[in-house]
């Protein structure tokens, strides 16, 4: 069963969701509708954060090679210098 939703917009942006809907060959409902459910597919693809949290235990476990930022840097330049066509 379908529900109404009422949303108070500045008229700048309602403005520019028209315009981008209209861009996208859809009425205003449908783009918002759509950009709706994008947000709710990214926000539950993220994860929860207790596994995250878990994602950069893991992560802290590993070992990277690393130096400090100056010789870092000194060695991602000279790699561009050994790049054919530089």
């Amino acid at each position: 069963m379908s529900k109404r939703l009422q949303v108070i917009l500045a008229e700048r942006e309602l403005r520019d969701a028209r315009r981008a809907a209209e861009q996208a060959g859809q009425t205003l409902s449908e783009w918002v509708r759509q950009a709706m459910r994008a947000y709710a597919r990214e926000t539950r693809s993220a994860g929860s954060p207790a596994r995250k949290l878990a994602v950069i235990q893991s992560a802290a476990t590993h070992s990277y090679p690393t130096a400090e930022i100056d010789e870092m840097l000194a060695q991602i330049e000279s790699g561009y210098a050994d790049t054919p066509g530089s």
